[in-house]
């Protein structure tokens, strides 16, 4: 047998960047893996179906457009600080959206947790309201409205994979699905596309976290296009870590620094572990540089003085540390065991993310 030709990672067309991630790892690239759907880390691993009941009232229909604005104050260049009043116009505009996400994610996540079919119906039939709806596929108002839209539609991308494998989606339910899905992930990309163009080609933890919502949507559509888009975002965030594990972008969030570290390396950790579900070695990219990332964010949380001296800034840290900070961290401790880090996911109240859709993989 011929060894399989080696081709650089960032290849790029409709199927040669997972042609070349493959050759990369030393796979032989057949064509039946190249034809093989891609998939998520919850692909394959089965639930033990129960008949518990399960309530599932009625859901507000969101509209394909929404309205929304920032909640910073708009002459701090950090945008760290709060403005009650925007904050407030915040709420009021995107809070719908955000509980009837929510309700989604949290349905697939009983499934998960409890096997009610029940509550895998419930959220598969909430995907399909929204899918027919064309909820959020319309035109967003500013830049945040296109955040709100990838993290909601992102987490309830997430919410699908956790419930597909039941099979309570028709065929033509699951066709609905995948195009509503891939019509907002081509929003959000032709969006990223021309700021991050505009910014020198290197974008922040919004940038990292509209991967996610593309590499969930290119799974649930099996679109490889879509997937290969979340996967540079990726290498994008990974490049930009500098030798002290820190991200430019976040250190320049003054108060929020350390916070916000934390809240882009959420997505890094999870779009590895997409690439992982798909024969894609991630956490080996840029010499393993999200590892330096994780490591000084992780001490950030008990002697922050790293963020403050580079800052000048007194951080903003938790005093109980929850999902918020590190729900990424399960799959992550799993492949890289740390003994801080499994001590502080035993003792946090909750692990799941809403915008990572939840629960992590488990």
């Amino acid at each position: 047998m011929k060894s399989p030709i080696r081709l650089p990672f960032r290849a790029h067309g409709p199927f040669l960047c997972r042609y070349a991630a493959l050759a990369t790892l030393g796979l032989a690239v057949t064509p039946a893996l190249l034809a093989a759907p891609l998939r998520s880390p919850w692909d394959g691993k089965p639930v033990a179906v129960t008949n518990s009941a399960y309530p599932c009232p009625a859901l507000p229909h969101l509209t394909p457009d929404l309205v929304t604005d920032g909640f910073y104050r708009l002459d701090d260049p950090t945008h760290s600080i709060i403005d009650p009043v925007r904050q407030e116009a915040y709420r009021k505009s995107s809070g719908k959206v955000k509980e009837v996400g929510m309700a989604i994610v949290k349905a697939a996540d009983d499934y998960r947790t409890s096997g009610s079919r029940q509550a895998a119906q419930c959220a598969t039939s909430r995907i399909v309201t929204m899918a027919q709806d064309g909820s959020l596929s319309g035109k967003m108002s500013s830049s945040q409205a296109y955040y709100v839209q990838g993290w909601v539609v992102g987490a309830i991308a997430i919410a699908y994979l956790k419930v597909r494998e039941t099979g309570d989606a028709t065929p033509e339910q699951n066709a609905v699905i995948a195009k509503w899905l891939h019509r907002v992930g081509g929003e959000t990309r032709d969006w990223y596309d021309g700021h991050t163009k505009k910014d020198g080609g290197k974008g922040n933890n919004h940038l990292y976290w509209a991967g996610v919502e593309l590499a969930a949507i290119g799974v649930a559509a099996d679109n490889q296009s879509d997937f290969n888009w979340a996967m540079s975002t990726y290498d994008n965030g990974v490049d930009q870590i500098r030798p002290d594990g820190t991200l430019p972008l976040e250190m320049a969030r003054g108060s929020k620094a350390l916070h916000y570290h934390l809240y882009a390396l959420a997505p890094l950790v999870l779009l590895a572990e997409f690439g992982e579900a798909n024969h894609l070695d991630l956490y080996a990219h840029a010499k393993g540089a999200i590892h330096r990332l994780a490591d000084v964010s992780v001490a950030g949380l008990h002697d922050p003085a790293l963020f403050e001296k580079a800052t000048g800034i007194k951080q903003e840290v938790p005093t109980v540390v929850t999902g918020d900070q590190i729900g990424w961290a399960p799959p992550y401790a799993r492949r890289f065991p740390n003994a801080e880090l499994t001590r502080l996911i035993q003792a946090a109240p909750s692990l799941s993310v809403y915008y990572l859709g939840g629960l992590p993989p488990a």
